[in-house]
């Protein structure tokens, strides 16, 4: 999960919203998902991320991206269709993903 939420960007730019089910702390999980932070980081137009779980099981990720080449760039890359292809498999219950365009943001931070 992420400690840090993702400050207002200045839009246009684009989320994918992945929604997910899975039991908690599956095998092999974390690991994969480090890695998929790693590569993700690595794509020019990757802006952040933010990701939260129930204890139940429920967990929502939301990845912002500049434009939709660097999303496609994310939904392409091989190591990441692999991770998909597994977690269909082994880890996921069901999931959904949405992508949208956003057109307004801001943020507040306490000092």
């Amino acid at each position: 999960m992420t400690q840090k939420l993702v400050a207002g960007l200045e839009p246009p730019y684009y989320t994918a919203l992945f929604t997910s089910i899975r039991p908690d702390a599956p095998e092999g999980y974390a690991d994969t998902a480090s890695r998929m932070q790693e590569i993700v980081k690595e794509i020019p137009g990757f802006l952040g991320y933010e990701a939260a779980r129930t204890p139940g099981g429920i967990g929502i990720t939301v990845a912002y991206f500049r434009d939709l080449e660097s999303l496609d760039a994310w939904r392409l890359d091989t190591e990441h269709q692999a991770a998909k292809a597994y977690g269909r498999e082994h880890w996921y219950d069901s999931y959904s993903v949405h992508i949208g365009k956003v057109e307004r943001s801001y943020s507040f931070e306490r000092e």
